[in-house]
């Protein structure tokens, strides 16, 4: 074992006189490095969850990618494309490709008869995956809608249901303007909840038959193609394959198709999520000066105060080089204790919050109702060797005290 290592070990695990500094300080540099890695775990997770969350939802209500008519895109008008057996099988056998379905929207009012509100009815076919609405589903059910049929069924949001005061098995009317005033008389079959005001304020789910009928489109014409990908991670590479495959190809009414994947069709909700690494970055970039801070004067403190071992040190024959490695040796101990406790404190509140949900968030405000978090085991492994570098770095300049005390002194220094 390394000489200067099993000194150091020595000193850090002699508790010396309780009436001396260095004790304190030693226990709040510890406490400075616990602490400081506890809040960027916590941040780190917390961000994570809060970007997983908001994204899920997102693509819930949009797919990964959608293949829609380049006009309707453009103009940001409801023009239909062709969707076909064929394409739909082509498209979903494109590597990273998990599910593909068709959906047609409708704008048009709902009204009682004290309320009305404007809303986006939402058609989907018998291969919509509504999972992600049924994990969210408050009360009813959703229906398995069809393509070939009218339901005359609705699923609302609780925004719009507390905002016509509506419930499950109510009857409502809802009238569509385009030649001419049409109207159409659904029951609520489900209310769901999301939290996520942008789709909540006006999405409205029902049969793609109806939707289609609407619209007066051709049986094969639909608003567009929802893709879903087995991992987010492969979004770019399948959106590069389908604008690949459909991008500047017609059909059969000479309609362009374009493909876009859900950052560019949602661009302002993504731009915000990407605004909260910045927020990361600064939590970190204190909270490592902190816990640097915290190390440096502790290891000041610790050298003046042994100011007479060094002595003796160097009487021996000692050379400063070696004795700033039994510092910084010293410093490493207190810094690997302080990283397991603040792995600690910073992982169980992780577990814990993911467990109890205890920690409560406005959800009009930001779109949850509990604090969400994600553990990611490489990026806790990365801020604990980061600020273990860090800290290190740090000290190198202050152990250079040592080269400035004389032995002669130093012996007589009380």
């Amino acid at each position: 074992m390394d000489s200067n290592f099993f000194i150091a070990r020595r000193l850090f695990r002699d508790k010396g006189d309780a009436r001396k500094v260095a004790r304190p300080a030693i226990v709040i540099a510890t406490c400075g490095v616990a602490i400081g890695l506890a809040v960027m775990i916590v941040s780190v997770c917390v961000v994570l969850g809060f970007k997983q969350e908001i994204r899920s939802k997102v693509i819930g209500f949009g797919s990964h990618v959608q293949i829609q008519n380049y006009a309707a895109v453009t103009a940001n008008a409801p023009l239909p494309v062709v969707i076909t057996d064929s394409l739909m099988r082509q498209v979903e056998a494109v590597d990273g490709v998990s599910h593909v379905q068709r959906f047609s929207n409708k704008e048009g009012i709902l009204k009682t008869d004290e309320e009305f509100k404007g809303v986006l009815l939402r058609g989907v076919g018998p291969e919509f995956d509504a999972d992600f609405l049924k994990a969210h589903l408050e009360k009813g059910e959703f229906p398995e809608f069809s393509d070939s049929v009218a339901s005359n069924r609705i699923v609302i949001s609780r925004e719009v249901a507390d905002e016509l005061h509506l419930d499950v098995g109510d009857r409502i009317f809802a009238y569509f303007f385009e030649q001419s005033v049409r109207a159409r008389r659904f029951t609520v079959a489900g209310i769901y909840c999301t939290h996520l005001s942008e789709f909540d304020d006006a999405m409205v789910f029902t049969d793609l038959y109806t939707c289609n009928r609407l619209n007066a489109w051709k049986p094969d014409q639909y608003s567009g193609l929802e893709v879903s990908v087995a991992d987010f991670g492969l979004l770019d590479n399948v959106t590069d394959k389908l604008v690949n495959m459909v991008n500047r190809q017609t059909d059969a009414y000479g309609a362009s198709y374009i493909a876009m994947n859900i950052e560019e069709l949602y661009p302002q909700i993504f731009a915000w999520l990407s605004l909260l690494d910045v927020n990361v970055w600064v939590i970190l970039a204190l909270m490592v000066s902190v816990a640097g801070f915290t190390m440096v004067s502790g290891l000041l403190i610790i050298i003046l105060e042994r100011t007479n071992f060094i002595g003796v040190m160097k009487a021996l024959g000692a050379t400063n080089r070696s004795i700033r490695h039994i510092f910084l040796y010293f410093s490493l101990f207190v810094i690997g204790k302080g990283l397991l406790w603040g792995n600690v404190i910073g992982i169980g509140l992780v577990v814990f919050q993911s467990c109890s949900g205890m920690f409560k968030l406005d959800a009009a405000t930001y779109y949850v109702d509990v604090v969400p978090v994600l553990f990611h085991f490489g990026y806790v492994a990365a801020i604990n060797v980061a600020t273990l570098v860090i800290c290190v770095l740090a000290l190198i300049v202050p152990s250079f005290l040592v080269s400035h005390i004389h032995p002669a002194k130093a012996i007589r220094f009380e």
